[in-house]
């Protein structure tokens, strides 16, 4: 350790010793040792004018910081929302039994693998998801864990070499399109993305590639569209890189070739084809005569999600020929700052962060505040489990989001602003990089943007992942340096916030949404929604329905509408039970109120909120007090610990729901829950605390009898394993399926003859169930 402390003097040069430069050192350091050796901490601290305790205090907050040794791969298992109810929990469990873990150890014997749980992998449409190092597995099953890790190794040391070309637009027979949304990355659109380079150089065909940003449509990833100069455009969905030749081939001909059959592979009939049922590769016009496009894509309104799945995220010219940056011409040659409040205002978009604050009565109060040195923030964090809507924007749309920052910037007189991104979004905070960097060459930030002569600077700020930095104040004190403790307000930030200036805050959505407001004017962007609740909301629609991924509708949409229209309903012919709206923060709407409207006013009514966007459908295997169990133990972990009612009220909530799921519940239980989240709200400092109960007061209000038949020792779902025993019906047909995936050799191998499950062996991982070819295990 000793001989690297060069690298530390270097990282301290590179990234500043002042307190605000804290975390990024702190980030660097870990970079480079795979976690915090107390020796560097040490190192850090005679260096700089930051104590030891302020560093350990800010190290000890983030989740991002590893204070011990990691192993030399890392197993993230996604334990989201979305991954939750898929059975992320076995899925982590598995691997514990993989690696032969002991309880409280994280890495294997031989050091080269560590777990690690995390809240979301922006990939909710894959769940369960799993990501080993830079390679991550969708729809992992608890059996799975040993292919996976197999397979982890079998890719090691192998290297891909990509192409990337710029062809003539006249030269070309049409386009090639591939989705680089996490989803669709994360399912492999980059072997996808090899083999249409290798099939047309092959053929020699002159096509142009491009790669776009999110679809949307993540429940069909990957996606390849193909786009001829005459003729509709097709996208193809679930592609697979043996598929490419064909889909290719069915568009053009190679050249010398003077005659060729054309064959349009995949053709389906349109009266007995439905999204749900599509298996391998198919393919559907972009075009509102087909069904499956018509109910997922009709319904929606693309305002932030503009132009998806056509405009390459960092292609800027790209960006212009649609419209991009227009909103900036006419603002600096037609409308003065108060007028740009003025038709931000008129617009009546509210914050998309949440909690819905009219977002031109936040410029107003900033605008109005008296000082050289002003601030922009845009709010990336998206720390909700689950949520992955600013991740996608940030991926897919960088330079609309910019063009909203300078937007917001020019109306209140800012010169300085940061994107406030996770660290976790590693392809948002490249794309954003290189898009700024792409902005300042090109006269769109910097000094005298289009020779308005307004100036403005905007640079990255990588949270290292705390959910109560979501909350403005506490991510302005995670900008400073500091542990993200909540601030007492007032002062609000327009007053007093990032290092004591005043402070804009925006959550992402909310700056991708400005450009249109200001191009198209405010009228139209209020013409949409309801009255009160205008314009667009972006949604990541995950869980137990058949066509997930990141959808765009009309303020006002009835949750029916998103489920069943959208969503194309639940999965596998399951009963929809509810909808978990708002993260963690909100809370579950049962489907006999599917008819409500989503909107700030009704939701709050029905004991949920808007959140960030969050929106994952369960079905009736799903069970309502493990989903309040599931989210309490998200928030109580998240707690900063603060205020005592937040800190000491979520943990004796947790208590309770973990006694009443793992069959220890009692009478009394559920009127001190009751208490107990009831003082919660009211005591705790910030949005946070007060939010948190929102789970299981929800849950309480429509799902009481589930809580009751806990207490009385029955899970009416199955899903607690404290309250359930497995066994063999009459239907076994001796397959033995069950005996060789039992990963404790609970069900003795007995081919031919009924099987039985030794209960005491059990540990109830689903396994049995899950392979049984003839729904031959109960489980009551």
């Amino acid at each position: 350790m000793t001989s690297n402390f060069q690298n530390i003097d270097r990282i301290i040069q590179e990234k500043g010793a002042e307190k605000k430069s804290l975390i990024p050192i702190l980030q660097a350091i870990q970079h480079e040792y795979n976690y915090l050796p107390e020796e560097a901490l040490k190192y850090l601290a005679e260096k700089t004018s930051i104590t030891p305790s302020e560093i350990v205090g800010v190290a000890s907050f983030y989740k991002q910081f590893r204070m011990q040794p990691a192993g030399k791969h890392l197993v993230k298992i996604c334990v989201g929302t979305a991954c939750h109810v898929k059975g992320a929990s076995l899925v982590h469990d598995a691997f514990r039994r993989h690696f032969n873990l002991p309880q409280g150890t994280d890495t294997d014997d031989t050091g080269e693998y560590t777990l690690e749980k995390v809240s979301c992998l922006g990939c909710c449409t894959l769940a369960p998801v799993v990501q080993v190092d830079d390679i991550t597995y969708g729809h992992v099953a608890p059996d799975q864990v040993d292919k996976v890790i197999a397979d982890f190794e079998s890719q090691q040391g192998k290297k891909g070499a990509k192409k990337f070309r710029k062809a003539d637009g006249t030269e070309i027979k049409g386009e090639i399109r591939i989705g680089l949304g996490s989803c669709c990355v994360a399912s492999g659109s980059g072997e996808i993305e090899q083999e249409v380079e290798s099939v047309v150089n092959r053929s020699g065909l002159r096509v142009k590639l491009k790669h776009v940003g999110c679809v949307g449509m993540c429940h069909q990833v990957p996606l390849v569209e193909v786009v001829p100069n005459e003729g509709e455009p097709t996208l193809y969905a679930k592609v697979k890189p043996e598929d490419v030749k064909r889909i290719i081939e069915s568009h053009f001909e190679p050249p010398g070739i003077l005659s060729k059959i054309k064959s349009r592979l995949f053709h389906f009939a349109e009266e007995i084809q439905t999204d749900r049922n599509w298996d391998g590769v198919q393919r559907y016009e972009i075009s509102m005569r087909e069904k499956p496009v018509a109910s997922f894509l009709g319904n929606q309104i693309p305002i932030a999600t503009e132009y998806r799945g056509i405009i390459n995220p960092l292609d800027i010219e790209d960006y212009q020929r649609r419209g991009g940056f227009s909103s900036l011409k006419k603002m600096f040659e037609m409308l003065s700052p108060d007028q740009v409040v003025e038709e931000v205002k008129k617009s009546g978009i509210r914050g998309r962060g949440g909690a819905g604050f009219p977002t031109g009565v936040k410029w107003e109060f900033v605008k109005k505040e008296k000082s050289e040195v002003k601030y922009l923030i845009c709010n990336g964090d998206e720390g909700d489990p689950g949520a992955f809507m600013d991740r996608m924007l940030l991926e897919s749309y960088p330079y609309r989001v910019i063009e909203g920052m300078i937007i917001a910037a020019y109306a209140v007189g800012i010169h300085h602003g940061y994107f406030y991104i996770r660290a976790e979004y590693p392809l948002a905070v490249k794309r954003v990089r290189k898009a700024l960097e792409i902005c300042r060459e090109n006269n769109f930030l910097g000094n005298d943007i289009m020779g308005s002569g307004f100036d403005l600077e905007l640079n990255i700020y990588e949270g290292a992942g705390a959910f109560v930095c979501g909350e403005e104040t506490a991510l302005i004190a995670s900008v400073e340096g500091s542990r993200g403790f909540p601030r007492i307000r007032p002062p609000f930030p327009a007053q007093k916030g990032l290092w004591g200036h005043p402070t804009l805050v925006n959550n992402t959505e909310t700056m991708a949404q400005i450009s249109y407001i200001i191009r198209e004017g405010a009228e139209k962007f209020s013409g949409i929604g309801t009255h009160g609740n205008t314009g667009t909301k972006v949604f990541a629609l995950a869980g137990k329905v058949a066509r997930g991924g990141l959808i765009e509708v009309p303020m006002g949409i009835t949750i029916h509408e998103v489920v069943e229209v959208i969503g194309g309903g639940i999965a596998n012919g399951k009963k929809f039970k509810a909808v978990q709206i708002g993260g963690p923060s909100g809370g579950c709407i049962p489907a006999e109120y599917a008819d409500t409207p989503i909107d700030y006013e009704s939701l709050t009514a029905m004991g949920a909120m808007m959140g960030s966007g969050g929106l994952v459908v369960l079905d009736e295997t799903d069970c309502m007090v493990d989903m309040a169990r599931f989210f309490l133990s998200f928030t109580q972990d998240e707690s900063c610990g603060k205020c005592t009612f937040c800190r000491v009220g979520t943990r004796r909530m947790l208590d309770i729901l973990e006694n009443i799921t793992a069959g220890k519940g009692k009478p009394g239980d559920i009127e001190e829950l009751e208490k107990l989240a009831e003082w919660t709200k009211k005591g705790s400092l910030c949005g946070l605390g007060k939010t948190a109960p929102n789970p299981v007061i929800s849950t309480l209000k429509y799902f009481r009898n589930e809580y009751e038949a806990h207490i009385n020792g029955v899970c009416p779902t199955g899903k607690c394993t404290g309250l359930i025993t497995y066994s063999v019906n009459d239907d076994c047909i001796g397959c033995t399926m069950c005996a060789q995936k039992c990963p404790v050799d609970a069900i003795p191998f007995t081919p031919h003859e009924k099987h039985s499950i030794d209960t005491g062996l059990c540990i109830k991982c689903d396994s049995c169930r899950a392979a049984c070819p003839v729904d031959a295990i109960d489980v009551k």
